[in-house]
């Protein structure tokens, strides 16, 4: 049975596969989609190891329709975007099976249900519940406002929301699969509303001020108990009233107006004014500058003229490679401490499986395991 050509030029988009890296790999790439040439078993087991995709989809007429298991909140950039990459759903199923083998331990351990989750409602004011996150995450603006860079500032936050009972999981590849890289102009990052096991994941390789934005909002989703996806960014202004809501939470959350109010500096020219509010409340330049518009400091006009110019400045630095960088090189850090001491811990027990804890922790020698146990201060 020949293998299906539309299949296979679907299969080779949503791995984000171009046809010369194609070719350089199966000498008679071109040929397979005019139909002049059919792949042997061999190479279409390699191709569909090669895009994720499983082998009898290759022998359908057309392409399956894949759609998200959880509700999809993005705001659409182009028709690509439409169907999930495999890397954005196996990153999803991944943590979906790590949420349903956490509440599954949650329950047997007798944990408390957290009250917060889904507490918040979408007609409440943004800045009523941003105060409430703050002292159910026990922040502190002014505290934040002290450490030296970006990079503590995430580290506090996600230590702050584990502590909460919030697993934080983040990363910039596809489990522990380096070649596998995650697209944040794909997503940024999801939340996984549960009251017993709440999880939120950030795309680790955007950068770490976009990263502290989507922290936020996707705990905002959690306040709200609405699971989805985002591509969260604080100048957009998106179609659902959910990721409005959850932008407007996650920017008071992070920069009080109040607190702004009592650091602005007027007559100070905008692009160093928001440079320097940036640093000092360690969030993105886009953030402040809406934030300078929310406070009145600023009118429509100029806020969208400024907007672009740094819209177009950050996509530079991008360019040159100064921007994100997956810095969760630890365990703990891509798989959530909570959830890694849980299961190593219950693995050490007896009562998991290490074929299951080396999976969804993406870990493959027993070594690897046991070193992680010992940073984890799960044995000595």
């Amino acid at each position: 049975m020949a293998a299906s050509i539309p299949v296979l030029r679907w299969a080779a988009q949503r791995a984000r596969l171009h046809d010369e890296d194609l070719s350089a790999r199966f000498r008679k790439w071109p040929l397979w989609l005019t139909g002049e040439a059919q792949p042997t078993l061999k190479q279409l087991e390699d191709f569909a190891r090669l895009t994720h995709t499983a082998i009898g989809y290759f022998f359908l007429p057309a392409p399956p329709a894949l759609a998200l298991p959880v509700p999809d909140f993005r705001t659409l950039r182009d028709e690509e975007l439409r169907e999930p990459s495999s890397a954005l759903l196996d990153t999803l199923y991944l943590c979906q099976q790590r949420q349903d083998w956490y509440r599954d331990y949650a329950r047997v351990h007798g944990l408390s249900r957290l009250e917060f989750v889904g507490s918040a409602q979408v007609n409440e004011a943004p800045q009523a519940v941003a105060e409430r996150m703050r002292a159910a995450l026990m922040l502190s603006t002014e505290e934040r406002r002290q450490l030296p860079t970006w990079t503590d500032a995430l580290r506090q936050l996600i230590a702050k929301a584990e502590e909460a009972g919030v697993m934080v999981m983040a990363s910039g590849i596809v489990g522990s699969n380096s070649h596998r890289k995650l697209d944040v102009g794909e997503f940024r990052g999801f939340a996984l509303a549960d009251d017993l096991a709440p999880l939120v994941f950030l795309n680790g390789a955007d950068s770490k001020a976009a990263q502290m934005f989507t922290l936020a909002h996707e705990l905002a989703h959690l306040w709200l108990g609405a699971t989805g996806v985002s591509d969260s960014e604080v100048g957009q202004v998106p179609e659902q009233g959910i990721e409005r809501w959850c932008n407007q939470v996650a920017a008071e959350l992070l920069m009080p107006l109040e607190a702004l109010r009592v650091a602005y500096q007027p007559g100070t020219p905008v692009p160093d004014e928001i440079q320097r509010l940036a640093r000092e409340f360690k969030v993105s330049t886009l953030v402040a500058l809406r934030r300078l518009f929310d406070a009145g400091f600023l009118d429509q006009a100029r806020l969208w003229q400024h907007y672009r110019d740094e819209h177009a400045r950050l996509r530079a630095l991008e360019r040159h490679g100064t921007g994100g960088g997956d810095f969760y090189r630890t365990l703990s850090a891509r798989t959530s401490k909570r959830f890694a001491r849980a299961i190593v811990t219950s693995t050490l027990e007896g009562q998991t499986l290490f074929q299951d804890a080396f999976r969804m922790l993406g870990v493959r020698k027993t070594a690897t395991f046991y070193e992680a146990a010992r940073e984890l201060g799960v044995m000595a």
